[in-house]
């Protein structure tokens, strides 16, 4: 079992920045390649970005692409996302998950995640 806590969701004005965190706990980090994504109300859950499991390898949704940045750090078990100059259509819940992968392969399908965490809000106020 892995177990996933997402922290750093808040209020921020537009053009405002947040970084997210997701701390993991329960197997080895580095066994699991990693991706945010986020779920608006009324609106299906989305892929916003991922990556590898040594954290070479990154990959985006194009509406965050160029303003977010997914990083990671297997010594302390902790998966990131910078969020620069945030927009009003960025608001949503978002989440982490854990994707048991082979190498160095990224899937940005909602499906191919085992593990989630519990959501952290983001509210970009226009």
């Amino acid at each position: 079992q892995v177990q996933l806590v997402e922290s750093g969701g808040g209020l921020v004005e537009a053009g405002g920045s947040l970084r997210l965190s997701c701390a993991c706990s329960g197997r080895t980090f580095s066994r699991y390649a990693m991706g945010w994504f986020r779920q608006a109300p009324g609106k299906e859950r989305e892929f916003v970005a991922a990556i590898s499991r040594s954290g070479g390898s990154t990959v985006y949704a194009d509406s965050v692409k160029g303003r977010f940045t997914i990083s990671r750090d297997n010594a302390k078990n902790t998966l990131l996302l910078q969020m620069n100059s945030l927009k009003p259509e960025d608001t949503a819940v978002y989440y982490c998950a854990a994707d048991e992968v082979l190498r160095s392969n990224i899937r940005v399908e909602i499906p191919f995640y085992d593990y989630w965490g519990q959501g952290t809000q983001v509210t970009v106020s226009s």
